[in-house]
C-alpha cells in the first residue's frame, strides 16, 4: 500500500508541476487551483508512505520520476524540446534512485 500512495504522490506532484507551466505564472484560475490541490495531495500522499518507508529513497523516487515526469508531459503537451543531453541527464537521475535504493531499501523498521 506505501507504494500506491507514493505513485499517487508522484502523478499528483507532476499534473501540479505541468498546471504549473499552463497557469501562466499563475495568472490563470484553473491551473492556478490544480497547482495548489495537486501539491497538497501529493505532500500528504507522500507524508502517509513515509510512516512505513524511508525518507531517502522515497524522496528519491518521488523527486526523480516527478522530473521525468515532469520532462515527457512538457514535451507531449507543451512541445519542450528533446535534447540528448536533457535525455541523458533524465537517465542520471533515474540511475541515481536505482542505486540509491540498492545501497538501503526503502522499507523501515
Amino acid at each position: 500500500m506505501p507504494y500506491v500512495l507514493l505513485a499517487l504522490a508522484i502523478l499528483f506532484e507532476v499534473t501540479a508541476t505541468l498546471s504549473l507551466r499552463a497557469s501562466e505564472g499563475l495568472s490563470k484560475l484553473g491551473p492556478s487551483v490544480v497547482v495548489v490541490l495537486g501539491y497538497l495531495v501529493s505532500f500528504a500522499l507522500m507524508a502517509k508512505a513515509l510512516t512505513s518507508l524511508n525518507v531517502g529513497p522515497v524522496y528519491a523516487i518521488w523527486s526523480a520520476l516527478g522530473t521525468v515526469g515532469a520532462f515527457i508531459g512538457g514535451v507531449l503537451l507543451f512541445d519542450e524540446p528533446v535534447r540528448p543531453l536533457t535525455i541523458a541527464g533524465a537517465v542520471i537521475v533515474v540511475v541515481g534512485v536505482v542505486v540509491m535504493n540498492l545501497g538501503g531499501g526503502v522499507s523501515h523498521g
